[in-house]
């Protein structure tokens, strides 16, 4: 199928508008920020060399993120992980809208929220990609101790992100 000259900038700008919930599935799906990002690369660029196959009047979502999965893999294959059929469903079953940018910000504000600790042990197990024993360890803790915060913590966020979401934490 021939398309006009503007269609890859076109899918191009389909891919910066889903990135967020691209990135947010590459996040969950990978053991950590730097692959994710490797994946959210690598997927831009399959996606920009196939993007003459893409018919703008399909799901560009469904598309990217077979790709996605497509890309991770790949890298479970180069790195010798055997491949799990959860992946696939996991995909499957994530709506369109799970990561938007509504969502994103929520979180962002939510996190903000938190007391001074609980912020810390989150940034310690998310972004600093400590285990709850690691975490135990640098805050002198016990385990469970870990484990029980970082419990209340995930509950409190998704309580405040679903407030945040009714409209109550915009007033």
């Amino acid at each position: 199928m021939k398309h006009p000259p503007d269609h890859t900038l076109q899918v191009q700008q389909l891919f910066v508008q889903h990135q967020s919930q691209l990135k947010a599935m590459a996040i969950a799906l990978s053991p950590n920020f730097i692959q994710a990002d490797d994946l959210i690369q690598e997927t831009f660029l399959t996606i920009t060399a196939k993007a003459e196959e893409f018919d703008l009047e399909t799901s560009f979502l469904a598309w990217s993120r077979s790709i996605l999965r497509f890309k991770l893999m790949e890298a479970r294959r180069a790195a010798n992980v055997r491949s799990v059929d959860v992946i696939d469903s996991l995909i499957a079953s994530c709506p369109d809208d799970w990561a938007s940018e509504e969502r994103l910000q929520a979180l962002t504000k939510c996190l903000g929220d938190l007391a001074p600790k609980s912020r810390e042990i989150i940034s310690l197990r998310y972004q600093r990609e400590h285990s709850p024993t690691q975490i135990a360890e640098i805050l002198s803790r016990t385990v469970n101790s870990i484990n029980v915060a970082l419990s209340k913590t995930r509950l409190a966020l998704r309580e405040c992100m679903d407030r945040q979401l009714a409209g109550e934490g915009s007033q």
